[in-house]
């Protein structure tokens, strides 16, 4: 009988991601720990059946309790929520778990399409508000959509139970289990907008739930008879076999290929097979065989051929490396022909992806290395992982680099406890607290997303466990950036510092891989008492090397420079008898100083404030007072300067005085040099 297979059949996407990872866990756990599944999986017995086998235990909300007192050191403990997803409190509850004992970790393989449900429950609903649910009340999902909502809700079978619906509420927000049948859900959203007031209808039906029954009723509408492969306590594949069976009523459900023997196919020619989203792919090739087989070959000739033919094939053991070629491809498994007697099956999720066309990157006829996970001559299938390879690579990687000190490179992902953890590919580098290159005690958090170079000091090669270090890399880097500085050093030489410490005495500037000093005299030209006046930890700094001790490796640096003295920057701008504006910044019984440029200030004599006679500058002139003043005398050398408010008011006023104005001025009081 000729059988043709549908190309959406089996897993989806969500039911692959889990299965694949709850099998890699499985592959990679440890002797003392212990996997868990928050319920089955998926609905699928066989599936359910071969994880026991591997370890996966299934539990029920009432053994949490004593599964979370079983999670210690020696007994680290995962729990996994099935792509249904779990209940609000439930998930609350393992959540709460995981934050107090990090030995109790919790993997959320709920389905997207599942989650985007309970989010709208979550943030669309509220006491005004009717939530209605086309699907089965009793299914796991929809009992996890329910627990989020805020409001009233109720849950119909069919459109039907719309007419009878009274709803007070203000609003309705209408919502379908993912895998519900279609054709009822496009009745269900005409009759919401007939009968319900300010609704709102969200599509939530799987689009891969969607086009499976599409494609199946087409494949269905072309056969003479359909076999509908899953669990028949799947909805997902209760409303594939109620599509298909609409159109063909020749159209069979099974659940196990053994099932096929006691079928019949009498009178039928051409068959068609199409699988609920919880079908694993070796179910399918397995019923497609049985089902191939039907029609007995009886000429001798093609017999010895068949017989010729299976002798050729090799055969295959788990933990194999080969070579094959890619025979087909569909949106969730890709087929390898690898000349053996199964089918080789790899997930498309797998591949790499063509970063200009988004698919992935090897396509039908190309070759392909794989590994061999699972062999079931039983089943006809071999179980295949690309990741595999590339995982073993990496590993290869990474030992050698362990061997060679190789600098290795990778993104941090998370900041755990002791430590962080650093995506290498495909594979996880530990780095110890201790090797992140942030000080004792210090919040290495803030290095969370970004990339960072470390090597691997320590490898565990029975465990596929690496330990690295940050730091290493950061030493090494500021060991060559300090042989670079003692190697090209000179008196004068300018560098770029941070600030990296402050004492009284001065500022410690990290060049780049070797500390110098500038001592709190040469930080400013005006007097400070301590450096935090004029800079901070992690200021940049432009400095100059003043002197260098090659064996005691001290550098004492500069930073204060000519160009910077502010006696030489008023000497630049301004001349006796130069008009400027100044701000008062002292008043004394003999006169008033004034503030010419920072760090730059000139007397204002008590006879040059007014154009008579004054007993006290403090009535004629106030602090922060900005003054127009002329400049009628500038000491170089004792670095004074006088000015004079009179002269500008009386333009006969003798300027020549203002030298004996400022030798007065000095008999009473010590004038500001600049700087001070």
């Amino acid at each position: 009988m000729e059988v043709v297979v549908a190309g959406l059949a089996g897993f989806c996407f969500g039911v692959r991601r889990a299965v694949d990872f709850l099998s890699e866990l499985l592959d990679s756990k440890k002797e003392n720990e212990a996997v868990y599944t928050l319920g089955s999986l998926i609905h699928n017995p066989s599936v359910v059946a071969d994880f026991e086998s591997r370890g996966a235990r299934v539990i029920t909300e009432d053994d949490l309790d004593s599964v979370y007192s079983e999670a210690c050191r020696e007994h680290p403990v995962h729990v996994v929520i099935r792509t249904h997803g779990a209940e609000k409190g439930i998930y609350e509850k393992v959540l709460g778990f995981s934050r107090h004992n990090s030995y109790f970790t919790v993997h959320d393989l709920t389905c997207p399409y599942v989650s985007k449900i309970q989010k709208i429950a979550r943030e669309k609903t509220d006491i005004d508000t009717r939530l209605i649910v086309y699907g089965n009340a009793e299914h796991p999902e929809v009992k996890g959509i329910l627990s989020y909502t805020h409001g009233p809700y109720t849950v119909i079978a069919d459109a039907d139970a719309l007419k009878t619906l009274e709803i007070k509420e203000k609003n309705t927000i209408v919502v379908a289990q993912t895998t519900k049948k279609m054709s009822e859900w496009k009745k269900i959203e005409l009759f919401s907008k007939r009968y319900c007031t300010n609704v709102k209808i969200f599509d939530t039906i799987c689009s891969v739930t969607e086009n499976r029954q599409k494609e199946a009723q087409k494949l269905a509408s072309g056969v003479d008879v359909m076999v509908v492969v899953g669990g028949r306590d799947s909805s997902n594949t209760k409303s594939l076999y109620e599509a298909v069976r609409s159109v063909l009523p020749s159209t069979y459900m099974v659940e196990f290929p053994e099932q096929i023997d006691i079928l019949s196919f009498e009178g039928h020619s051409r068959a068609g097979i199409t699988a609920g989203a919880s079908t694993p792919r070796y179910i399918i090739e397995e019923v497609k065989r049985k089902m191939s087989e039907i029609e007995v070959v009886n000429e001798k000739n093609e017999e010895n051929f068949a017989e010729l033919l299976e002798s050729s094939l090799k055969t295959l053991d788990t933990g194999d490396i080969v070579t094959g070629v890619i025979t087909s491809i569909t949106p969730t498994e890709i087929y390898v022909d690898l000349s053996t007697k199964g089918t080789g099956v790899l997930s498309v999720d797998e591949l790499s992806v063509d970063p200009e066309t988004g698919k992935p990157a090897f396509k039908v006829g190309d070759e392909i290395e794989v590994y061999v996970y699972r062999v079931s001559d039983t089943e006809g299938v071999v179980g295949l992982s690309r990741r595999k390879i590339e995982r073993m690579s990496e590993w290869k990687k990474i030992v050698e680099a362990y061997k060679s000190g190789e600098v290795l490179e990778g993104k941090v992902t998370d900041a755990v406890k002791g430590g962080l953890s650093v995506a290498y590919g495909s594979s996880r580098i530990f780095i110890p607290a201790s090797h992140t290159g942030v000080p004792k005690d210090g919040d290495y958090s803030h290095l969370v997303g970004t990339r960072q170079q470390f090597t691997i000091i320590d490898v565990d090669e029975r465990r596929n466990h690496a330990v690295g270090s940050i730091r290493n890399v950061l030493r090494a880097k500021r060991k060559a950036a300090a042989e670079a500085i003692w190697d090209s050093i000179e008196v004068g030489k300018q560098y770029e510092g941070t600030v990296k410490s402050l004492t009284s005495y001065g500022a410690f500037i990290d060049l780049g891989g070797v500390d110098g000093m500038v001592h709190v005299s040469e930080l400013s030209w005006s007097r400070i008492s301590n450096p935090s006046e004029v800079v901070s930890e992690g200021d940049k700094l432009t400095v100059y090397v003043k002197s260098f001790d090659r064996e005691k490796k001290r550098i004492s640096l500069g930073y204060k420079t000519e160009e910077t003295n502010p006696w030489n920057i008023f000497m630049s701008r301004y001349s006796v008898g130069d008009v400027a504006t100044v701000k008062i910044v002292g008043i004394t019984p003999f006169g008033a100083f004034a503030e010419i440029v920072p760090d730059v200030d000139g007397l204002i004599h008590i006879s040059q404030i007014a154009d008579k006679k004054i007993g006290n500058p403090a009535d004629y002139l106030s602090i922060d007072q900005q003054v127009q003043v002329k400049i009628v005398g500038i000491d170089e050398e004792k670095k004074k300067v006088s000015l004079s408010i009179r002269a500008l008011l009386s333009p006969d006023a003798e300027d020549g005085e203002s030298q004996d104005v400022a030798e007065a001025a000095d008999e009473e009081a010590d004038v500001t040099e600049a700087g001070n």
